[in-house]
C-alpha cells in the first residue's frame, strides 16, 4: 500500500500541481506608503485564479499619473494590504482560466483594467482578474500598444460618451498630447467631430496634427483662445479637459451657450464653467460593454496607442518619475 502511494506522488501530473501551488514571479511592489524608493523589486506567489477569473502573463504594464498616487497613498480604494503590486493596465497571454470561464481560453492575447485589484497589479510577471476587466483587443495593436491603452482609453472614451459628441461637431480637447488625449483626438475623429487640439510643445502640435486633429495650437504658447474662436466663431458644442489651470479656465469661454464640458476626476483644478454649459465630472467604469465600443472604434481604421519610452519592469520607480518630464503618448514597462 505504501509503495502505491509513493508512485502516486512521484507521478509528473502531482509534481506539475505541486510547482503550480509553490510558483513564484516577480513583482515591483510597495511595503509602504512612499516615494519611488518604496517601489521595489519582490519574490511573491503567484495569485490564485477564481472560478470567474484569469491568470494573465504579463509582457507589457501601462504607466499612468495614478500610479505614483497609489505609491504615495493619496489614491486608495478598498482594503489596504501590503506587499502591494501597482500597475492598472497591461496586456499579455492567458496562462490559466477559472472554473466558471468560457469567453477566454489559454493561449488568448488579451488586456485587462486591474485598477487597484484585491490580487495585485500589472508591475508583475502574472496578474490575475475578473472577466469582465478582460479583453481581447484589436489585432492591428501590438502588444505593447494594448498594454498601454486599456485605462486612458476607457477614459478618453467615457468621456466622449458623456458628452454625447456626434457627426459634425465641434470639440475642443486640452491636453490632447498626452496617455489620454492622443487617443480621444483619434477617437473624436471616428465619431465625425471636428477636432480642436491644445497639446504641449512644438513636438506636441505636431503630434495631434498627424492623428488627425483639424487645428492644433501649443497650449503654453500664443492665444490659445483667440485660435478657438477663430477655428469656432460661433463657440464649441464640447470640450474634454484632461488638465487644470487658469489657461484650460480661459479657454471654457469659447464653448456655446448649451455646449457641455466633461473632464475625469482627478484634474486639478476642476474646471468651473459658467452656468449655460453643461458640466460631467466623470470616472473610467471598465466592463465588456465599452471594452467593445473601444475596439471597434479602433479597428475602423488607422489607430496609434503612442508608447514614448519602455523600460523593463525592474526600472518602474524611474518610469514613474518621468511621468514628471515632457513625453508624448504614454510610458510602458517590459515584464
Amino acid at each position: 500500500m505504501g509503495g502505491t502511494r509513493l508512485e502516486l506522488l512521484g507521478t509528473p501530473e502531482i509534481y506539475k500541481i505541486m510547482a503550480d501551488v509553490t510558483k513564484q514571479m516577480k513583482a515591483m511592489a510597495i511595503d509602504q506608503y512612499g516615494g519611488p524608493e518604496a517601489l521595489t523589486l519582490h519574490t511573491l506567489p503567484v495569485p490564485e485564479v477564481g472560478e470567474n477569473e484569469v491568470l494573465i502573463r504579463v509582457e507589457v504594464a501601462g504607466v499612468g499619473v495614478w500610479d505614483p498616487m497609489e505609491r504615495e497613498g493619496k489614491l486608495i480604494m478598498g482594503e489596504t494590504y501590503f506587499p502591494r503590486t501597482l500597475g492598472a493596465e497591461g496586456a499579455g497571454t492567458i496562462a490559466s482560466v477559472g472554473g466558471q470561464v468560457t469567453d477566454f481560453k489559454e493561449g488568448d492575447k488579451v488586456y485587462g483594467f486591474g485598477f487597484q485589484s484585491p490580487k495585485g497589479g500589472f508591475y508583475a510577471e502574472y496578474i490575475v482578474l475578473l472577466t469582465n476587466l478582460v479583453s481581447r483587443f484589436p489585432q492591428k495593436l501590438s502588444i505593447e500598444e494594448a498594454g498601454a491603452l486599456p485605462v486612458d482609453g476607457v477614459t478618453g472614451l467615457c468621456g466622449l460618451e458623456a458628452l454625447q459628441l456626434s457627426d459634425g461637431q465641434k470639440i475642443l480637447i486640452w491636453g490632447a498630447s498626452g496617455g489620454i488625449g492622443h487617443l480621444v483626438v483619434q477617437l473624436s475623429k471616428r465619431l465625425g467631430a471636428k477636432v480642436f487640439a491644445v497639446a504641449s510643445g512644438s513636438d506636441g502640435v505636431e503630434f495631434v496634427q498627424k492623428l488627425g486633429a483639424d487645428e492644433a495650437v501649443d497650449g503654453k504658447g500664443g492665444d490659445v483662445v483667440a485660435q478657438a474662436r477663430e477655428f469656432a466663431p460661433d463657440g464649441f458644442d464640447a470640450a474634454l479637459i484632461l488638465a487644470g489651470g487658469d489657461e484650460a479656465q480661459a479657454a471654457l469661454e469659447t464653448i456655446k451657450d448649451g455646449g457641455a464640458v466633461a473632464f475625469p476626476h482627478g484634474v486639478a483644478p476642476e474646471p468651473k464653467p459658467r452656468a449655460t454649459i453643461k458640466v460631467h465630472a466623470y470616472s473610467a467604469t471598465p466592463n465588456p460593454q465599452i471594452f467593445e465600443r473601444l475596439n471597434t472604434l479602433i479597428e475602423q481604421g488607422p489607430f496609434e496607442v503612442a508608447v514614448a519610452r519602455t523600460y523593463p519592469l525592474e526600472e518602474a520607480a524611474t518610469a514613474q518619475q518621468d511621468l514628471k518630464g515632457h513625453f508624448l503618448g504614454k510610458l510602458a514597462l517590459t515584464v
